[in-house]
């Protein structure tokens, strides 16, 4: 497993690989993180916060994230930097440092890729659900290149887009196998659609 070492940005929501995410940026530390990332085309890992929030002193993660690279940055209308943050693969992290500026970093190995899987039969209503949530959703996510077969694929965007807590986001992105995060989504279902 490759190590790197890589800023953290510590959010109340969980990327996925393949997902996109839209951040308005306007804390030093991050503006500081997003132009080093650019200019170098350099990752940084996105990590659910376990305590603390998303401003202010430096937050605890849980343990696995999302390399993610900046897709497309622009300035809003209010000034702010809005950039779209594409999932990359998933991490561990192994050690921590908070500089004094509270931005932390982190020495993480990336995890292996999941094994390459297809939709089951009995699970096609997943993908088909996740098409039309991605049409409602509008852009960027509408344009996102589908992937309807890649079982991968459809748990994670069905992940990120059902209503579920952020804890078992967290859990469904920890998890290494694509067939059973399809079936736990598929098995929630009824409750989230009612």
């Amino acid at each position: 497993m490759a190590q790197l070492t890589l800023p953290l940005f510590p959010l109340n929501t969980v990327l996925f690989p393949g997902g996109l995410l839209p951040l308005r940026v306007f804390e030093p530390r991050y503006l500081e993180m997003v132009c080093e990332c650019l200019t170098h085309d350099a990752p940084f890992g996105v990590c659910l916060i376990r305590s603390g929030s998303e401003v202010g002193k430096a937050a605890d993660t849980f343990p696995v994230g999302t390399l993610s690279r900046i897709g497309d940055w622009d300035r809003g209308p209010d000034g702010l930097l809005e950039v779209i943050a594409r999932g990359e693969q998933r991490f561990r992290i192994h050690s921590t440092r908070v500089r004094a500026d509270q931005l932390v970093t982190a020495r993480v190995s990336v995890l292996p890729a999941e094994p390459e899987e297809f939709v089951p039969p009995h699970l096609r209503r997943l993908p088909e659900l996740l098409d039309r949530i991605l049409e409602q959703a509008g852009e960027p996510f509408s344009e996102l290149t589908r992937y309807p077969e890649d079982a991968t694929w459809v748990g994670c965007r069905l992940a990120e887009w059902l209503p579920l807590p952020m804890l078992e986001k967290q859990e469904l992105l920890e998890l290494t196998d694509p067939l059973e995060r399809l079936e736990r989504l598929h098995e929630r279902l009824p409750d989230l659609l009612r």
